[in-house]
């Protein structure tokens, strides 16, 4: 991994993440690597829940896909009703520690919750709270992150952090496994164990991540945007920055949820309970080995031929698990193609984004494209948990690859071709 410069201070983190003249790659902003173990420590206890919840939920409850996919669309779309709040408020004066800090301590209260909601709308009120409180903390976060590195450099230094995450990630199934095969009520340990983890990672935030602070009076009169939800809502009339939230809208509706993936997984191959909570640590892996080359490749490339490729990425595991193909090798390619998916996506589309919208509106021109990408899922998890019911989980599947052709497709005619990043925009990072 990268190593940051101790000598390094928030007052000048764009110069930590640049190349020297001599070739050598330059360490990684600390703002960058502190907020990485944040998220690491975080998702640690996110996919302890994650890993399990399906499983609690369709075998534990009942839950029909029909109900499971209600849910599990409030789980992942949620968010997307409180992401542009959380970026305004973090534009507005600079205060997106303070906002980080809210969203991820509102989560990590909401995992105690569910030992006592055994039903329905008690579990959809938690998840909601929790997907609250990601909608808030992602866009101020993902604002820090590239404030703290220079425009040549954001795919990189989104690619460290989301392999730190995604270290998380894998750890996160692990533990809920271990605990699942020795705790006699698996289910009520994960989830008191995941609030503990969660508490962990707010501490390391509170303590670690420096403040962004305020924009002197004189670069404020200078012509640079103030924060406000009517600046925020202009931006979708930079050209750019409309085709990326476009683009992140039409590929949202054809993804399929990770956890249908996984349910779809265990049934090809008739995988145990005490098992499934397992089936994440492959895309988790495969994620993990790409994150850091995949962002530098869309630094050297483009972040156009990186996404794009990352979705013909998951439609080759749609069509490996429509193929009715059963052997031992299926569940590594799909979920390798599954991580693969995500390393050249997450990152790599906030990274373009950075490129296109200025310091003073950072956060919520990511949370615009955050929005949208995730009311699209959103859509997509009902959709596809009601054709489940409906037709069966081959149909629904079938139905899906052949809508995530169609947006693909359009997506490539859509993609802003190459980086464009402004003059200006470099002039007007601010200290993270």
């Amino acid at each position: 991994m990268y190593v940051a410069d101790s000598r390094s201070t928030p007052a000048t983190p764009a110069p930590a993440a640049r190349s020297t003249r001599s070739g050598r790659r330059a360490a990684v902003a600390p703002t960058v690597l502190t907020l990485g173990t944040v998220s690491l420590v975080t998702d640690v206890s996110s996919e302890m829940v994650t890993a399990v919840l399906p499983l609690y939920l369709v075998t534990g409850l009942g839950l029909s896909p029909l109900g499971f996919g209600l849910l599990d669309g409030v789980y992942n779309g949620f968010s997307a009703l409180v992401r542009l709040v959380g970026g305004h408020l973090a534009d507005r004066g600079g205060r997106h520690k303070t906002v980080a800090v809210l969203g991820y301590g509102l989560s990590a209260l909401c995992k105690p919750l569910l030992l006592v909601a055994g039903s329905l709308p008690l579990i959809g009120a938690v998840l909601a709270a929790d997907r609250t409180g990601k909608g808030l903390r992602t866009a101020p976060r993902d604002a820090l992150i590239s404030l703290a590195s220079p425009p040549e450099s954001r795919g990189r230094a989104f690619g460290v952090h989301r392999a730190m995450d995604t270290a998380g990630a894998l750890i996160g199934p692990l533990v809920a496994f271990l605990i699942l095969r020795q705790a006699v009520d698996g289910y009520d340990a994960v989830f008191t164990v995941s609030f503990c983890v969660a508490a962990v990672g707010v501490l390391v935030l509170v303590l670690f991540v420096p403040s962004r602070q305020r924009r002197p009076a004189t670069a404020e009169a200078s012509g640079a945007p103030r924060a406000s939800l009517k600046a925020a809502l202009a931006l979708l009339r930079v050209h750019e920055v409309r085709r990326l939230a476009l683009c992140a809208l039409l590929l949202g509706l054809a993804t399929v949820s990770d956890s249908f993936v996984y349910l779809l997984l265990q049934r090809r191959l008739g995988v145990s309970d005490q098992w499934f909570a397992l089936l994440p640590l492959g895309t988790a892996a495969a994620f993990l080995l790409l994150a850091v080359p995949l962002g530098r490749l869309a630094d050297r490339v483009g972040s156009r031929r990186v996404f794009l490729g990352g979705h013909v990425a998951l439609l080759l595991a749609y069509v490996a698990l429509l193929s009715g193909w059963q052997g031992s090798a299926l569940p590594y390619l799909v979920l390798a193609l599954h991580g693969g998916f995500y390393a050249s996506t997450d990152g790599v589309l906030m990274a373009a984004t950075a490129d296109h919208v200025p310091a003073e509106l950072r956060s919520s021109g990511l949370a615009l494209v955050q929005t949208s990408q995730a009311l699209a899922r959103f859509g997509c998890s009902i959709a596809f948990g009601a054709a489940w019911s409906a037709w069966g989980d081959r149909t629904a599947l079938g139905t899906a690859t052949g809508a995530l052709a169609v947006c693909a497709a359009a997506a490539f005619a859509l993609l802003p071709g190459t980086r464009a990043t402004t003059a200006s925009d470099e002039s007007r990072e601010g200290p993270a």
